[in-house]
Formats: structure tokens, C-alpha cells, sequence
């Protein structure tokens, strides 16, 4: 995300398109970037995933928890670019499709502005999907599947022995420091990226591109952004637990927070089909919305232990100097750090976000107890004028419900 992913995550859902439809496939899949990016075509597919790609699901609790309602905040506005704006202003500014706010556990908020959204909807997460197997990853690791995050990663996928990926940790996996050289550019059909995707749409083997990458600085060094990275953690995780991520989160996750809704992860349309740690999750707001609530609860839910509350701790933000906030280089929003796969605000408050392409958020801000979801459809991957004011306008939200608003 950001550096160059200008449009990758919206050909990964074009590409489900080009794949799945007859006619006039080979047109699609050659314009498959400027159908993503375009409204509302996107707003259709980021909501219909599961018409166009094979799909793991991950059932809803037995007995859901439902969620009380609070008092909708009154006469919220936020100020940016020298304009004060209101919610209505940012949902048109930046193609909001649902968007839902817990305030001390409650909801005070929810509406679903997008043609295809509802309750009822499960809306495609992209890279918001590292964040819930970061969650995944540190339930495991209480449970003593994975015992240590200095493992190195070929331990558990040995078809990785003698590749580049020989040598990270999981850790290093996690903070986004493998030193593996992937660079998320669609713009560049021969980028790293770019196999990625058509491995994923076009039944291609994902092991060959993580196989073909070279290492291009040392194990815990760099920051870089990478969906690879992320696919090996997720594949380490299934490694480690014996389970499918799908299984592992419906028995570990989605059923223990309550979720009221059916999850699903899309496969890859290659065989043996696989999920997508970085960037196939797909979920309904509401649900979101609790996973949220889990960790803004430092990991507990209803007296439940869930998640560590240490791993909780370590995604507000730990790790190195070049993973602080404003440090991870020229190509980040100076407002974001990274840490466990989750992106920081850093401050006094630690407040911390998941992110994915075209405008996904899951905003938690532990010490108001403040919960944002806010799913969009942005024309292009990557917006850093509408990411500026989404930013903008959820810390002015936070601020004002701690006013009582």
C-alpha cells in the first residue's frame, strides 16, 4: 500500500471478472486495471466477490452478540484543507460504501452510503485482511503453535529452503522486514506484484513467484510494504496450527467475537487453492466493527480473553526506528508507522489502523474507546488526498465523541 500499488488491488478484482465471465473475457482481463478503478463497477465487485472467485467461508457464532446502540454523535464536523466538512462531505469526497462507529462498546453510528451495501453485505478488505492474520498469528502463538517469533520461516514451509525467504523470521514477516526484494507496482507487468496477481487470477502457482524473489537487504533492516510477505506469514500460520486460515479463524476468531454474519476468504483459482493472508478477507461492517472492539479492549470481549493482551500492545506500535510514525520513508503519509501488521499513528494516544487499498478502514482508538469502520470504493488503489482527509476527519470524530458529541 502506497508505494506502488496505484491500482493492483483493483486488478486483482477485475481479474476474478476477466476469469469468470465467457464473452469477452480476453477484453476484460487486457483492461482489467481501468475496470477496477472505475465507479461504480468497483462498488459492485469490492461486494460480490464471492460471485466471481472460488471462497472459503468462515461461519458466524452460534449465538450472536448483538451490539447495543448508543446516541448518534450530533454536529460533528471536521476541518480540512481549510474547509469545515461534514460526514456527508466525506462519504460523497471519498466513496465511502459502510460505515459504522462504536463509542464505549455502543453503536452510535451506521449507514452504508454504496449502491451495493447493507448489513447484510460482506465487503472485500484487501490489505485490511494482514491485520486480522496478525490477530490470527498472535492467537496462535498463546496457544503455543508458534512459540517463537524468531523462527526462521523455511522451519515451516521447507519448499522455501534455499530461497530468499531462508533466513526471515516470522517476526521479520510481521514488521514488514524480510529484506525480500517484492515491489507491489502493477504499473510494471513484470513486476513482482503483477505475478503475484496473475498467479492469484489466472491459476498460476504463488509458491513459483515467492521462489523467484531475491533478497535485497538484510533480515530486519528495511521497512518495505509487501502482500508477499504477508502470504508467507498466513501460509506459516496454516504450517503451524495444521489448519486452513479459513478454519483457524472461524473456530479461533470470528466465532468468539460474536460475528453475526458468514466471513469468507477467495481463493486462489489455481490448484491447490489457496487463501490470501495479505488481502482476501471479505466481511460485513458490523463485524468488522467487533473485531475492532476486541482490540480496543486490549484484546477482550465480554470477560473473554480473546487475543493477548501483549500482542495487542505490540500492534499500537514497537519495533525499530524505521517503523516508527513519520520513519518509514518518502513513499508513506508522514501520519503512519507500521507494526505487526498494522498501521500506527503514533502520539500520546497510539491509536492504530487497518488498511486496505481503495479505502478501507478499521480505525481503534484504545484510549477513547472508539471504533471506525469505513469501507470505499476509491477510483484508484491509492489516494494520499482522500487517505489525508479520512485521517483528518476520524481523529476529529474520536475528539468529538470524547467531548460528548
Amino acid at each position: 500500500m502506497f508505494p506502488g500499488t496505484k491500482r493492483a488491488g483493483g486488478a486483482l478484482a477485475a481479474g476474478a471478472v476477466a476469469a469468470g465471465l465467457g464473452a469477452g473475457a480476453g477484453w476484460l482481463w487486457r483492461h482489467q486495471a481501468e475496470i477496477a478503478s472505475s465507479r461504480p463497477f468497483n462498488e459492485w465487485a469490492f461486494t460480490h466477490l464471492s460471485a466471481l472467485l472460488p471462497v472459503d467461508p468462515v461461519s458466524r457464532a452460534a449465538a450472536p452478540s448483538p451490539l447495543r446502540r448508543g446516541p448518534k454523535p450530533q454536529g460533528f464536523t471536521y476541518e480540512h484543507a481549510g474547509e469545515r466538512r461534514t460526514l456527508a462531505d466525506l462519504h460523497a469526497r471519498t466513496h465511502t460504501t459502510g460505515f459504522a462507529v462504536l463509542h464505549r462498546g455502543a453503536l452510535v453510528h451506521e449507514e452504508y452510503p454504496g449502491r451495493f451495501s447493507s448489513p447484510r453485505a460482506r465487503f472485500q478488505l484487501f490489505s485490511l485482511t494482514k491485520s486480522v492474520t496478525s490477530i490470527l498469528v498472535g492467537i496462535a502463538r498463546e496457544e503455543g503453535a508458534l512459540p517463537s517469533l524468531d523462527e526462521n520461516v523455511a522451519g515451516y514451509l521447507p519448499r522455501l529452503a534455499g530461497s530468499a525467504y531462508d533466513g526471515p523470521t516470522v517476526g521479520h514477516l510481521l514488521q514488514m522486514s524480510s529484506g525480500v526484494g517484492f515491489t507491489e507496482d502493477y504499473a510494471d507487468p513484470g513486476s513482482s506484484f503483477a505475478r503475484f496477481e496473475r498467479a492469484v487470477t489466472g491459476g498460476g502457482s504463488l509458491w513459483e513467484v515467492a521462489r523467484s524473489l531475491s533478497r535485497v537487504a538484510e533480515p530486519g533492516s528495511r521497512f518495505n510494504y509487501s502482500t508477499m510477505d504477508s502470504q508467507i506469514l498466513g501460509w506459516v500460520l496454516e504450517a503451524a496450527t495444521g489448519m486452513p486460515l479459513a478454519r483457524y479463524a472461524e473456530d479461533r476468531l470470528w466465532s468468539r467475537i460474536g460475528a453475526e454474519r458468514d466471513a469468507y476468504y477467495f481463493l486462489t483459482r489455481g490448484r491447490p487453492r489457496t487463501a490470501l493472508g495479505g488481502g482476501s478477507f471479505n466481511a460485513a461492517v458490523r463485524d468488522l466493527a467487533r473485531l475492532g472492539l476486541l482490540m480496543a479492549r486490549g484484546g477482550e470481549l465480554d470477560g473473554r480473553r480473546i487475543v493477548p493482551a501483549a500482542w495487542v500492545e505490540r500492534s499500537r506500535g514497537a519495533g525499530p526506528a524505521y517503523l516508527k510514525t513519520g520513519g518509514l520513508g518518502a513513499d508513506y503519509p508522514e501520519h503512519y508507522g507500521y507494526a505487526n501488521q498494522w498501521w500506527t499513528l503514533g502520539g500520546e494516544r497510539r491509536s492504530f489502523t487497518g488498511l486496505g487499498i481503495h479505502g478501507q478502514y478499521l480505525w481503534v482508538d484504545p484510549e477513547a474507546d472508539v471504533v471506525v469502520v469505513k469501507t470505499s470504493a476509491w477510483n484508484t488503489a491509492d489516494d494520499t488526498g482522500r487517505d489525508a482527509e479520512t485521517v483528518a476527519a476520524l481523529t476529529a470524530l474520536v475528539s468529538h465523541l470524547e467531548a460528548g458529541g
